[in-house]
């Protein structure tokens, strides 16, 4: 050290001294750690402090890897061969047992170096197949473990610096195995009371040992008991390995005590702290005389050198070479059992656990021992002592007894260990040098031949020498230095044992300024010195047990012929009790359902917030239904008043229904709770009725057997309700004049008696199948399948009659509508009420293979309702109205007079008031091929592909089926092909103008000019091959989504480089942290995933910065980025996170398993701040890893957060009950400081999630401080109007520098529904309009709500709408249609609300000039009726009114129809093109657009696009719809991208 510190610590001495003359302690109070002991090396001897070698290392890389298999032997087989021999055998220096454990507890004052190190690092014993001890049953597996010991981590990193071991106590003399380590240990094990060391509540011992107490509580090996209790508090952390070091320790305890009360005696004055600091000076100066002058001449034979005085410069610190010398030499002298005798020679009997006597205590059976019960008294510690004192010890040589070689505490999960097999892993762990090496070094004369290591053994024992010699294959330079200095011991320790220990103790004595000889440190006197010099250990025992001096020999340490109290004999292994076996301890035992049940647990999370959220969406739909259904059930509960309620039977392998039974005229109708009409049974004369009355069981059963139907079974709780329906039920069968007839049957064979409605569907499934075999020409085999019975079967089937509703049920229409009527009264010939198989075959023949003709004439039978053979305008209405009752009777009685009136005055019947059918069919002339195809769709039989191909008809108009506009007049001409599809040109009609009352109908001004269509395709196509197809669509693929693919690769490859990075550096890098050799796959991916989660939990956000994301959009950055993909984005990066949290969670699982089962010298190393290595090995239990520690409990929080937030972010749940989307999603606040919690705990790593989460967030809430400025905005709602089909329109006020752009949306809260409540709507307002406006469909709960808010009021009260909250605008796709030449606007539903600001802005800037690149858009519209939403043909209507430059071509498909070749549609169609073609107006909508029947053909449309506008090279697609259709959409774009054509783009919203 330099001399400015070393005076600094001379001024801060001297100072400490003058303060200490006041107290009486007038010297230096040496340090508890070591520390300062040398003045100018402050570190040597202290606490932690380096191994001092006195031989280089002998490492295999010459850093820190040890020399190991098959270099060298392996070690139980080396100490099997070498060290193994009998029990018995007496010292012959006639040694006591004393002075053993008396060196032992030496030892422990100077030297610890069996802490593991950190990361754990393990030389493993493998254990020879069929060990007697640890491998009896042979499976030649066993591995005994082994932990190198710590080490200092500034050495180990090159040959020049090769690993050195560290001390975990200080390297002196200084009694610290008396008083502790540290300042603090020793201020845990004083009493601070009289100077005294903490005794419990006997005096004669210190107090138990606590948890903050460092000492060691390794588990009993004989009982597996571990734990605190019975472990005293002692200065060494291993002084309770066994009763005999505990034995000395409470000999220093008590000698300490001692001196502090005589002290205390002769001081009175004297305080806690002198009295203590005297007494410790003291007893560590006696305990270094009997050490230095009394054991270790009895050890050597020999007497050190003379005190030299104190040298500064010698270095005492402790040797590896003295560790293992100093323990293997005294463990050969280690007996199997130790003698217990009381003061007058007595040798106590020890009793056995199965309560037989032995004469001693076994040493193998004592190792961590708990309250032993003849040690639970002063007394028996003295007979312990006194016990030693006279037993004579093991022969010093070679060979260790079983007790210390086989059934030593072992460690880990092993009870037991080979001692010497651990002391040469310990050697080598230590890097020690090989014997001969050891012995050049130490300067003793080198050896050759084996022989000459111990002449004495090799003539008495020679095989030892042998078998050594064949272990190393004959190479005396292996031997390693702990076998050969044992081997050449005999007696005495060899010479190099007695070099290295005499070497070692001198040095602490010249080294140490401590010394109690040093007359210059100011301790001691020089008389005090010498009454130090003559205190024995023989007096230290007199003097603390009481006992009579002539009890005990004058030098403890021998005991020679003629001293007191000779032991009984020399102990061996015979009589004494057997050594508790071997047993592994299973960290795992008794935890694995536990563990399995937890992670079942966290399994179900997602299940328990699935049925959560199952159980939310149920009662919100049952509020919207129940709203729904209050009108209704109003209604019927007015028109169904009374009732009888009862169990419907039906079938045994179906459950029962209640239902409810009324009997009104001419009817039964049968309803179930919600008042749904479930069946209805005509009475009708000349019908047979069949009352049938069970007659057991409680006589609680009903059948009512009807013909040609199938039969109603009821089951009543008690007779008398049976009995009351049964007296109305024939009042109305008498009424209505039918006969019945009435008896009585067992239930059983009453219900085997019914007809089930299963067992009619099987019957009419027959009836059609051989129905449509004979219409079809179908093979007879192919009608079906027939049981055995078939004939019978078939016969039945062939036989039975339909009624009205099962005939409107096949058709899959309603029994009262008016078509039905019409068809089933022309059907039924003979009027019975029912259709025969004849009957319907009759029918079904025309549809299905007539001509034109006889699909005409049978129409025209079907309405001549007054059978007059002519047709009035009023039965054409009627006819009409049948067919409009499947677009929910869209015109009313008015237009379907005009109607009318324009189809009679265009087929020139303008002065006829009825028709005949050759009138009929001439005004259906135009549309033979029509009726051609014309058929009769009965579900649930499928027609013929080839019928339905040529009745396939495309859903848009070639412009060959029309007159050309004067505007495409010259385009026809180009064009003019045939096409396949329309043999026959329509021709113009000459007289274009409408009459006056459609001009009326319509209320606006008609033009004469036709739509503009678009057309099909007629040049020809070059058709290429499919790969070229395949390639060609995945380059139109990169180049619609380039950016959308750029972000994500960009994206996931910072993912994938952070789970990498992570992944990298566990797997190869940490290994100094010891974890991957713990749990190597469960680490790599819980922190792999860990970064990558971190990662995308923090940069989601940016994903809604809405306000970010919109003023983004409009800069360059939204040529690279796809800001409109962001809410996608935002569920691909939270389904990605999912999948990595449940692989995050999964890994954990992983490590709670492993960490589990791992010792805790592991732990300890793995998790210092949780964890402390006290020896007890047994790990905490899996539940305290998931719910007892931070980052657990956090992540089970987590887990259960998530499952609630995407469960309810789900598409299912999110549409059904949006509010608790909306509530759960708010949970994400929650999420991210759980998410900080957990990951700032820093059990494995520092916290890095700050890292990735400290930028998103402060964005993320700049956007949100953006919304919340003006969200708390009170805008007033200037105007709420209700349309039909739910929507409600709101025109509100416009903020103050409010700027959107079309198709932009926003996010409303209605003040009446509360204020946090944001629902998000598309504006319908253009940019240039004063207000803004929304059109809202009532789909759920609160849409249902704010519609009943905002209706309007009753009386002449003055309207005052509540007002609203708004945030916006936020950007999206469709405010792109503009970038594009040629736009096509697809919208179904209310998903057509953006494009109705689109149209109206696009019209705007064309009436005003304005440059719009834009140059024609193509809207399609796909609603389920025009009447579901009116609203929007009030806005075309205005956008084709204002279209001056024909800019919009709007196409309208009606989808709620049947298929394209029923009937009525074809009717339909027909009404349609000839409205169409007469006043350039759609039949339904009354719009200059097309209206189709039927979903959009969009691959054919956008086919025809690239026909009409073959130059544009990019056409915009913009779809916002139901999912459905958007994937159509979506799959028509990629089959046209196919081609070398023009490229579609497609963007799209879903709702």
């Amino acid at each position: 050290m330099g001399s400015p510190s070393a005076l600094a610590w001379i001024f801060l001495v001297g100072t400490l001294a003058s303060l200490g003359a006041q107290n009486s302690i007038s010297w230096e109070v040496q340090r508890f750690d070591g520390w300062y002991n040398n003045l100018m090396e402050h570190r040597w001897g202290s606490k932690g402090s380096r191994l001092q070698r006195l031989v280089p290392a002998s490492y295999a890389d010459g850093v820190y890897q040890p020399f190991m298999e098959p270099y060298l032997p392996n070690p139980r087989h080396l100490s099997n061969r070498v060290m193994r021999g009998p029990a018995g055998q007496p010292s012959l220096r006639n040694r006591t047992v004393l002075g053993v454990f008396f060196g032992y507890h030496v030892l422990s004052d100077l030297v610890s170096v069996e802490t593991p190190g950190c990361p754990a690092e393990f030389l493993n014993i493998n254990i020879p197949p069929g060990d007697p001890v640890f491998d009896p049953d042979k499976r030649g597996n066993v591995v005994l473990p082994f932990q190198r010991s710590r080490w200092d981590h500034n050495t180990g990193q090159s040959p020049s610096n090769p690993r050195d071991q560290s001390n975990q106590v200080t390297g002196w003399l200084d009694g610290s195995a008396i008083y502790g380590s540290s300042h603090s240990w020793s201020d845990t094990l004083r009493s601070f009371s009289g100077g005294q060391l903490a005794s419990g509540s006997d005096p004669a011992f210190p107090r138990d040992t606590q948890s903050s107490l460092l000492m060691w509580m390794a588990p009993d090996p004989a009982t597996g008991r571990g734990g605190p209790q019975g472990l005293y508090a002692f200065g060494a952390q291993r002084g309770n390995r066994e009763p005999f070091l505990q034995a000395m320790g409470l000999l220093w305890f008590r000698y300490h005590n001692l001196c502090a009360r005589k002290l205390a005696q002769e001081h009175p004055d004297w305080g806690d702290e002198e009295l203590f600091q005297h007494a410790r000076k003291k007893v560590i100066a006696t305990y270094q005389n009997i050490a230095m002058y009394e054991w270790l001449p009895s050890l050597l034979r020999q007497t050190p050198p003379e005190y030299p005085g104190y040298h500064p410069f010698l270095d005492p610190s402790i040797s590896p070479e003295f560790v293992v010398a100093s323990e293997q030499f005294l463990s050969t002298m280690v007996p199997p059992g130790v003698y217990m005798r009381n003061a007058s020679c007595h040798f106590q009997g020890i009793a056995t656990h199965n309560s037989s006597v032995s004469g001693a205590l076994r040493v193998c059976n004592s190792y961590w021992s708990r309250e032993h019960p003849k040690l639970q008294r002063a007394e028996d510690v003295d007979a312990l002592l006194l016990g030693m004192a006279s037993q004579i010890a093991e022969r010093e040589d070679h060979v260790v007894v079983e007790d210390v070689q086989d059934f030593w505490p072992g460690p880990l999960k092993f009870s037991r260990t080979d001692y010497l097999a651990s002391c040469l892993q310990r050697g080598r762990d230590l890097g020690l040098p090989s014997y001969t090496k050891a012995r050049e070094a130490l300067g003793l004369s080198p050896i050759s031949r084996w022989q000459d290591i111990n002449p004495t053994l090799s003539r008495s024992n020679g095989t030892v020498l042998e078998a050594t010699a064949a272990l190393y294959n004959q190479d005396l330079s292996r031997l390693e230095l702990l076998p050969g200095g044992l081997l050449e011991s005999h007696g005495d320790p060899g010479p190099l044992f007695s070099t290295i220990l005499l070497d070692q103790f001198v040095r602490l004595r010249n080294g140490d300024r401590y010394w109690f000889e040093n007359s210059r440190n100011g301790l001691f006197s020089k008389e005090e010195i010498a009454e130090i010099r003559n205190t024995s250990l023989r007096d230290i025992l007199v003097a603390v047990t009481n006992v009579d001096p002539s009890a005990v020999q004058p030098s403890v340490f021998f005991w020679l012929a003629g001293d007191p109290c000779p032991q009984p004999s020399q102990l061996s292994t015979e009589g004494l009790p057997a050594c508790a076996p071997l047993f592994i301890w299973d960290y795992f035992e008794g935890s694995g359902f536990g563990f399995g049940l937890t992670i079942g647990a966290l399994c179900c999370f997602p299940l328990v917030s699935l049925l959560s959220a199952w159980i939310v969406a149920r009662l919100r739909m049952r509020n919207f239904k129940r709203l729904q259904r209050q009108d209704r059930q109003s209604i019927m509960s007015e028109k169904l008043v009374g009732g009888v309620e009862a169990l419907e039977w039906q079938g045994r392998k179906e459950s029962c229904r209640p239902v409810l039974v009324h009997l009104q005229p001419g009817q039964i109708r049968v309803v179930d709770g919600r008042l749904t009409v479930l069946r209805t049974i005509q009475l009708r004369p000349p019908q047979q009725v069949n009352l049938i009355l069970s007659s057991n069981r409680g006589r609680r059963a009903l059948l009512l057997k009807i013909p040609k139907e199938y039969d109603l079974v009821l089951l009543f709780n008690v007779e008398e309700e049976r009995q009351a329906l049964v007296e109305n039920i024939r009042g109305a069968l008498k009424e209505n004049g039918l006969s019945f007839q009435e008896w009585e049957l067992r239930e059983q064979e009453l219900m085997r008696a019914a007809v089930t409605r299963q067992q009619r569907g099987h019957l009419l499934e027959t009836f059609f199948r051989h129905l449509f075999s004979q219409v079809l020409d179908i093979n007879q085999a192919d009608a079906g399948t027939l049981p055995l019975d078939s004939s019978t079967k078939v016969r039945e089937a062939l036989t039975c009659e339909l009624s009205r509703a099962e005939f409107a049920d096949s058709l899959g229409l309603k029994p009262q509508d008016m078509f039905v009527e019409s068809m089933f009264s022309l059907a039924d010939k003979d009027g019975n009420g029912y259709l025969s198989f004849r009957e319907f075959l009759d029918i079904l023949v025309v549809f299905m293979k007539g001509s034109p003709e006889e699909k005409s004439r049978l129409m025209f039978r079907m309405y001549d309702f007054d059978g007059n053979g002519l047709i009035s305008k009023d039965e054409f209405i009627r006819m009409l109205r049948s067919f409009i009752e499947i677009s929910n009777n869209c015109l009313s009685k008015a237009q379907l007079a005009e109607v009318v009136e324009s189809m009679f005055r265009e087929s020139g019947f303008q002065d006829k008031e009825e028709l005949t059918w050759e009138d009929f069919h001439f005004m259906l002339r135009d549309h033979d091929s029509d009726l051609r195809f014309t058929q009769l769709c009965v579900k649930g039989v499928e027609v013929p592909e080839v019928i339905k191909n040529l009745c396939r008809r495309a859903s848009y108009i070639s412009q060959e089926k029309i007159c050309p506009s004067p505007r495409m007049s010259a385009h026809c001409a180009r064009n003019n092909v045939k096409t396949t599809a329309s043999p026959q040109r329509l021709q113009c009609p000459v007289d274009t103008d409408p009459p006056q009352e459609i001009r009326r109908r319509f209320g606006k001004k008609v033009t004469s000019f036709q739509p503009l269509l678009f057309t099909e395709a007629h040049r020809e196509k070059f058709q290429r091959s499919r790969r070229h197809q395949t390639v060609q669509q995945f380059k139109r693929f990169i180049e619609n989504y380039r950016r959308h693919i750029g972000c994500v690769a960009v994206f996931y490859a910072i993912t994938g480089a952070l789970f990498l990075e992570r992944a990298y550096y566990y797997a190869f890098e940490a290994h100094h942290s010891g974890i991957t050799d713990t749990t190597r796959v469960g680490i790599i991916l819980s922190r792999g995933t860990a970064a990558s989660v971190s990662f995308m939990f923090s940069y989601i956000l940016l994903t809604m910065c809405r306000n970010l994301i919109t003023f983004l959009r409009e800069t360059f950055l939204n040529r690279y980025i796809p800001f409109d993909a962001a809410v996608d984005f935002h569920r691909l990066i939270a389904s990605t996170a999912i999948i990595l949290t449940v692989l995050h969670s999964a890994g954990h699982a992983v490590n709670v398993y492993l960490f589990s089962i791992s010792p805790l010298s592991v732990l300890s190393c793995l998790f210092p701040g949780l964890f402390h290595d006290d020896g007890s090995e047994f790990p905490q239990k899996y539940y305290w890893w998931f719910f007892q520690t931070v980052p657990g409990l956090t992540g089970v929080l987590l887990l259960l957060a998530l499952a609630i937030m995407y469960v309810f972010a789900s598409h299912h749940f999110r549409r059904r009950s949006f509010r608790g989307f909306w509530l759960t999603h708010h949970l994400y606040i929650f999420l991210y400081i759980l998410l900080i919690i957990h990951g700032s705990f820093a059990l494995i790593q520092m916290p890095r999630f700050h890292i990735f989460f400290l930028v998103p967030a402060i964005i993320y809430v700049g956007d949100k401080l953006v919304s919340l400025s003006r969200k708390k905005v009170e805008i007033s709602v200037v105007k709420a109007e209700l349309l039909p089909s739910g929507v409600t329109h709101l025109r509100f006020q416009r903020p103050q520098g409010f700027e959107y752009k079309s198709g932009q949306w926003v996010r409303i809260a209605c003040l009446a529904l509360g204020t946090t409540e944001y629902h998000p709507f598309t504006l319908t307002s253009a940019p240039h309009e004063d207000t803004l406006s929304l059109h809202i469909r009532a789909a759920g709960p609160w849409t249902t709500r704010l519609r009943e808010i905002y209706s309007p009021p009753t009386g002449d009260t003055c309207a005052r709408y509540p007002k609203l909250y708004l945030d916006g605008p936020f950007g999206e796709g469709h405010q792109e249609w503009h970038k594009f030449e040629v736009s096509v606007l697809v919208g179904g539903g209310i998903g057509v609300t953006p494009f109705a600001s689109i149209l109206k802005d696009l019209v705007f800037k064309s009436s005003v000039s304005c440059q719009v690149f834009c140059k024609k858009i193509y809207f399609i519209w796909v609603t389920r009726t025009q009447r579901q939403f009116e609203w929007l043909a009030d806005i075309i209507r205005e956008v084709e009114e204002n279209d001056s430059r024909d800019l919009v071509s709007v196409h309208i498909y009606i989808t709620q129809l049947a298929e394209k070749f029923d009937l009525r549609t074809t009717m339909l169609y027909i009404c349609e093109r000839h409205f169409q073609k007469v006043l350039n107006r759609s039949l339904f909508t009354g719009l200059r657009s097309v209206t189709h029947f039927g979903r959009p053909p969009f691959e054919p449309f956008f086919n025809s696009l690239q026909e009409v506008h073959p130059q544009v090279r990019k056409i915009g697609v913009f779809s916002c719809g139901p999912p459905g259709m958007t994937k159509n959409v979506e799959k028509a774009c990629q089959l046209i991208n196919r081609q070398d054509r023009t490229h579609f783009s497609h963007h799209y919203e879903n709702f």
